[in-house]
Order: structure tokens, then sequence, then C-alpha cells
């Protein structure tokens, strides 16, 4: 443990360092990652293949090994993602807004790192790729703990992308912790970490929140719904359901429950109810839908507040969108839930009343994400209210500063009866230091 703080308190040193990194050698590094992921993809493949045997030999769900797989397909996201940050604009020095309080003396507020983040996740190596590149941008330290089912891959990515970036960044910022004894001695190191980024499972996540004073960001839980209204288009309904079901279950951004206006419900369900079969997915449903979805199974009281990461959907008949959103705003986890329907009022009404972090018109749940929100990729999605909310980009690795700008001027000359009057006039101007 000596040894993972005695590194911790490095990274922490060296993270301001990497805050003073100029962007083209941030962006050099960062394709030097690129290419060394694509030049050594061979080992990252072996290395996950030695973690997924492993895996299957200690009966890990399906669910779970689909996350944990990593393949060239994989790879070559990962290696897109790399490269998308670098076209993304550096926020490091970024004048927010500008003030001048009296001639002569202007007030800048200035954007810069948060300073050293720990990310603890499960299952997805992919997770490795991800948040490096976007902390190096942003000129962040990090610090990694991956789940014990992917050790071989996630030490392998790391390995090879610090690797990498040694030559035009200080690599000593980046650290990675491998065993559970750690985990619970980085919950404790508020002195060195400025920010926790948890990414995993309902009570993995919840675990952090309760086991440490270093602000979290994240999320516990993606319950989502979808919301088909009265007035939607049927055709457009049946994919968007379905893609938000199917497509990738085993994440947070999936649909785990559907909502069908009863005035609809009749020429909707019986089909996605088909479309659902197909596809392999279980249904469970309330009384009223029960009768209208061949093959579905009557749903508990419990499966409203569930998120499945399965292949499963809860199904609920409403009568209005009032209904929808007094529903989902007591039962969803505040993600990120749709509306499907051609009525411009009632997709208002959806807009302005579900507390959700991210509220879709129209559109399947999974674009709830950081790489499909033009962010180039995602530290995680946040349901918090503070800091950063929905798919979180480098704006949620930053924060500011103000930078206050004189030329002699002291307090005392603005008190008293001849006091000089502030000017608090908002300027355009950024800050230039040469």
């Amino acid at each position: 443990m000596t040894d993972i703080v005695s590194d911790i308190r490095v990274a922490r040193s060296e993270a301001r360092r990497l805050a003073a990194v100029p962007t083209d050698r941030k962006d050099a590094a960062l394709e030097s990652m690129a290419s060394a992921l694509d030049r050594r993809r061979a080992e990252v493949l072996k290395a996950n293949a030695s973690d997924m045997e492993r895996a299957a030999s200690e009966g890990i769900g399906k669910v779970m090994m689909k996350r944990l797989a990593v393949d060239d397909v994989k790879i070559d996201s990962m290696i897109s993602g790399i490269r998308s940050v670098i076209s993304l604009k550096d926020p490091v020095g970024e004048t927010m807004s500008t003030m001048e309080l009296d001639d002569g003396l202007m007030l800048y507020q200035i954007r810069c790192p948060i300073g050293l983040v720990g990310v603890i996740f499960e299952s997805r190596p992919d997770v490795v790729p991800q948040i490096l590149s976007l902390c190096l941008k942003s000129g962040n330290g990090v610090v990694f703990k991956g789940g014990r089912e992917a050790t071989e891959t996630n030490r392998c990515l790391f390995e090879i992308l610090t690797d990498a970036v040694s030559e035009y960044v200080p690599a000593s910022a980046f650290v990675m912790i491998e065993t559970r004894e750690d985990v619970n001695a980085i919950l404790g190191l508020n002195e060195y970490i400025d920010l926790l980024i948890p990414r995993g499972s309902n009570e993995f996540v919840r675990y952090i929140q309760r086991n440490t004073s270093i602000p979290v960001l994240g999320h516990a839980a993606g319950i989502c719904h979808v919301y088909v209204d009265s007035d939607a288009d049927l055709g457009k309904a049946w994919d968007i359901v379905l893609d938000s079901k199917v497509q990738y279950p085993a994440v947070c951004n999936a649909m785990e429950t559907l909502l069908v206006n009863r005035r609809v419900a009749d020429r909707f369900l019986p089909r996605m109810a088909e479309l659902f079969s197909e596809n392999g997915t279980e249904i469970r449903c309330d009384p009223m839908s029960l009768a209208l979805m061949k093959g579905a199974v009557p749903a508990s009281d419990e499966d409203w507040d569930t998120e499945y990461n399965d292949y499963i959907v809860s199904v609920r008949i409403v009568s209005t969108v009032e209904e929808a959103v007094d529903f989902i705003n007591t039962h969803g986890s505040h993600h990120t839930d749709a509306i499907i329907t051609e009525n411009t009022s009632n997709m208002s009404y959806f807009i302005d009343n579900v507390d959700s972090a991210d509220v879709f018109v129209n559109a399947s749940t999974r674009f709830a994400d950081g790489y499909r929100f033009g962010k180039g990729a995602e530290i995680g999605i946040s349901t918090n209210k503070i800091h950063s909310r929905g798919p979180v980009g480098m704006e949620g690795l930053m924060i500011y500063k103000y930078v206050l700008m004189g030329g002699g001027h002291v307090v005392k000359d603005y008190v008293g009866d001849s006091a000089r009057k502030f000017k608090h006039i908002s300027s355009d101007r950024t800050l230039v230091v040469r």
C-alpha cells in the first residue's frame, strides 16, 4: 500500500507538470498512443484471450463477457476514439469570461484541469484508452483501477499507451493499480485525488459513493425509458424501441422500461412483442399490456425499478404523457429517457418535465454516449446536478481559476468616502501573457 500511495503522490505532482504541456506535444502523444495500439494489437488480443478464458472458467455471465471481450473491431474503435480527441480543441487556458473591474484592472476566468482523477471501473478494457486520451488532452493525471476479470488486458493497454506517451508528456502522471485492497486505499486519498469516476454496476458505484469523501462523478443506475405517445409514428416507434433495448443491452443507456399510450397499445404492442421475441428478449408486462404481448410474463413491482443489463424489458400502458412523465420521474434513474411522438405539444411537455440528464425525441436511448455526442470519447455518464451532467467529455475534467491582471492596484483605493468606483464591464478580451 505504501508503494501505491507513493505512486499516487508522484502522479499528483506530475499532473501539475502535465497541465502546462503545450497542445502540440499533447496531440503528438495522442497520435503516438493510437499508432502504438495499432502496431501492438496482437499483444492486446493475446492478453484479452487470457482474461476471457479465466472469466469463462469462473462462470462470469454472458453480459459481462461481452463487455470484457476485445477484438480487432473494438481496437479499431479505441484507435478512432484516441484520434478523435486530437481534433478536439485544447481546453486548457481557454478564457471563459473577462471583466474590466477598473482601468488597467482585468479579471479573467480561465479554464484549467481538475488535477488528479481516479477512475475505478469494471469489465470494459476500452475505458483505459478512452479516459487516458481525454485526461491527457485536458492536462489531468489519472489513477486507474480496473476489475480483476480484465487484469491482463488492462495492464497490456496501459503499458502500451504510457510507453507511447513518455517521449512527449510526463508519463508518471498516469498510474494503474490492480488489487482490491488498493481500491480502499485510494478512497481515502482525498489529499491527492481530486475527483473519482466509478464505472460499473449499481452496487459498485454506490459502494464508492458511500465510502469516500472525494467528489464522485457518475451514475448509480441506468434505468432508461421509452414512451410511445398516442401520436407516435408506429414505424419509427418499433425501430427506436428495438434499438434502445437490443442493440447493446449490457450498457447503461439501454432501455429497461417501455411505456405505451393506451390509445395505440393494441396496434403497437403485438408487433413489438414479435420483435422482442425474435431478438431473444424476455417481456415482463403490467396486466393491461400482458394481454397484448404474446409470450410475455407478469411484471413484479421490483421490475419498474430494475436495471436488467440483459435481454429483458418491462412494459406498461399509460393513459397520458403526464402519467408517463410522472412514472419516469418516480422510477427512472435520471439518466436517459425518450418520447416517440409527432405531437409538438407533447414533445414540449416531455422535454420540460422529465428530470433526466438526457431527454430524447424520436431517437434511441443508445445515442447517450460521449463519442456520439461529438466529445471524442467520454469519461462517463453523470446524473449529478453539479459540475457535469449527461455524457461527460473533457469539459467534465476541467474547472477554472480567476486571473487578475493589475497595474499596482490596491483595495484601499476602493473604500472610504473618496473610493474609486468599480466599472464591472464585461469584455471579450482573452488573457495573453508573453
